[in-house]
């Protein structure tokens, strides 16, 4: 039976894959049967309420509109910039640092991406980095493979912590096998609490170190690879040097971070410590190209029609003088403001996160699912104020400011059917309990099957399970919330350390964002891409199961070393899949062009 329930729980999934990925349909037409899927499934299977799956697909409404104004936000701030003539600006400024496109891509989506996701995290770093490459002349789709990549290593800490401080801590709160290993008592202090989730934060941060350092070599490499002129990983693999130089600026920072600061700040400090650090030295040249050996797209008019959206850069130069500073300020502006906004020391959060200030509904339908709105705390509020300054500061007429957002209102506009069915699919799928047939909600089905099947080898696919919650969720800090017990279980049931297993399934998490339906369809609209986000999803899907498989066999090595030794089944299989990557890269750099 639980094998029976785990593959009818991944029937969505299926849906997803099948229409989305390998079909290629627009997430328009694609989301829409995957949520048919589930509501049936709910309904007729799971017998849960009709009115529960009502309240489900009303939260999920709610919580799409939120992304919408998100992604509104960020476009308009785009758009903004493009009139004012600061883009221009920028994208010279960039050619200052090195015209290379490889190391532009990974000092703005690696390193100012990760900096975005520590301060705001839910998929605000797409929002940001993905319409800047465009806007720097990056075709749509690789500026998006790039954004989704990324959103990776930092994914774990990103908004201040909150999947650990809020995922992992009210999955696990309240378990009284779980308060055993927080505290002797079995009822631990808030301080005892906090340092178990510094412990797993840490667990999480080395994890990722280890793993995430290829990623923006994965980056360079699929650019490359997928929109070079000349279709190759070779010339990706040629700056390695530059992209592992920028890989440990950001994750040794990080690890430190996590150890000595705990999990709120290891994104945004490895993320802007890194930036300090790489921008000076690709400035002066170190590991970058050589003038001769510069990299760049083909010229725009060569791109297939699906590499560019409706998004087009048109080259105005500022109607006054405008100095570098002042183009970059808004971006600043940002940055700065999304970290006054999340600091709680500040007192800001506590303002604009009042009752006064919140839109809620305490129960759908006399449901327990509720939905709040913080319409002051979300990015897209940032990203507009921000747009709504600059246009003052950078003295915009006011026929500019109207293009800027009617051209933000129409790409929002073609975005939106595809958030309202993905976001609802969703909420129907994770609030599956309680129905007449007595079955675990959807997701917990799954991950049983999966580790009924899979036994002591389990911790290789602990970090798949995180990663599905987060493909179907659209957020690490849901699925560390769904699963983080149950990994925690399992690593009971088999004889392993289950404070391991939990950090196997944050990591998973946060790699789930690469492959997470909703966020590639956020991202695709920011630069108006919609109704490719399937091929986008087949371009990053090697990112995901890179990082999933590597996660995996390294936390299977950990619990496993002390009964089965060092030389075990994940270092066989780590030791296969990184001999694989060299093997492949020595190959490739020894091809012809």
């Amino acid at each position: 039976m639980t094998l029976t329930l785990s593959l009818l729980s991944f029937l969505p999934i299926a849906v997803v894959a099948l229409f989305l990925v390998i079909l290629r349909w627009p997430a328009s037409r694609a989301m829409p049967l995957s949520y048919i899927a589930a509501a049936i499934l709910a309904l007729f299977v799971w017998k849960v309420p009709g009115l529960q799956v009502a309240a489900a697909t009303a939260h999920g409404i709610v919580v799409a509109l939120s992304l919408l104004f998100i992604i509104f936000g960020a476009i308009l701030l785009l758009n903004t910039l493009q009139e004012s003539g600061a883009l221009s600006l920028i994208r010279r400024g960039f050619t200052d640092i090195s015209p290379d496109r490889r190391i532009q891509v990974i000092i703005i989506a690696w390193l100012f991406g990760a900096f975005i996701e520590g301060s705001a995290g839910f998929g605000t770093p797409a929002a940001v980095a993905v319409p800047l490459l465009v806007g720097l002349g990056f075709p749509a789709m690789a500026a998006v493979m790039a954004g989704m990549l990324i959103q990776s290593t930092p994914v774990s800490f990103g908004a201040m912590g909150t999947p650990i401080l809020v995922g992992v801590s009210t999955g696990l709160f309240g378990d009284e096998s779980v308060f055993s290993f927080a505290a002797q008592s079995g009822d631990p202090s808030e301080a005892e609490w906090t340092t178990f989730l510094a412990t797993i934060g840490l667990r999480v941060a080395f994890l990722h170190a280890l793993t995430g350092t290829l990623i923006p070599l994965f980056v360079v490499t699929l650019m490359t690879r997928f929109f070079g002129p000349k279709r190759s990983f070779r010339e990706g693999l040629a700056v390695w040097k530059f992209a592992l130089f920028a890989a440990f600026a950001m994750t040794i920072p990080y690890l430190l971070v996590a150890k000595f600061l705990g999990p709120d700040f290891p994104s945004i400090l490895g993320g802007l410590i890194g930036l300090a650090i790489v921008v000076p030295a690709a400035r002066a040249g170190f590991l970058t190209p050589k003038e001769e050996d510069t990299w760049r797209f083909a010229p725009e008019e060569e791109w297939p029609k699906d590499w560019s959206g409706s998004f087009h850069i048109e080259d105005r130069a500022p109607s006054r003088p405008m100095s570098l500073f002042a183009a970059w300020s808004p971006y600043l502006l940002v940055a700065v403001l999304l970290v006054l906004t999340r600091l709680p020391e500040l007192g800001i959060k506590q303002i604009i996160t009042a009752d006064w200030a919140t839109l809620r509904v305490d129960g759908w339908f006399g449901t327990d699912i509720a939905s709040k709105v913080e319409p002051l705390y979300l990015p897209g509020t940032i990203f507009i104020v921000v747009a709504m300054i600059t246009a003052l500061v950078q003295h915009m007429d006011g026929a500019a400011v109207g293009r800027a957002w009617k051209t933000s209102g129409r790409t929002i506009i073609k975005a939106s059917v595809a958030l309202i069915f993905t976001v609802p699919m969703v909420q129907v799928f994770i609030n599956s309990q309680g129905g007449l047939a007595g079955y675990d909600k959807m997701p917990i089905a799954l991950a049983e099957g999966v580790a009924a099947a899979a036994g002591s080898a389990y911790p290789l696919f602990a970090p798949l399970i995180g990663g599905l919650g987060a493909f179907v969720a659209g957020s690490n800090t849901v699925s560390n919330m769904m699963f983080s017990l149950f990994q925690f279980g399992v690593g009971e049931r088999i004889g392993v350390d289950p404070v391991w297993m939990v950090a196997l399934q944050a990591v998973g998490g946060a790699a789930g964002n690469i492959i997470c339906v909703h966020n590639v369809v956020a991202a695709a609209a920011t630069v108006g891409l919609v109704g490719k986000e399937g091929v986008v999803i087949r371009k990053t899907l090697i990112g995901f199961f890179y990082y999933a498989l590597v996660s995996g066999c390294i936390g299977y090595i950990i619990v496993w070393h002390g009964s089965k030794g060092w030389l075990n089944l994940g270092s066989i299989l780590l030791a296969l899949i990184l001999g694989g990557l060299l093997a492949f890269a020595i190959k490739q750099s020894r091809s012809k062009l």
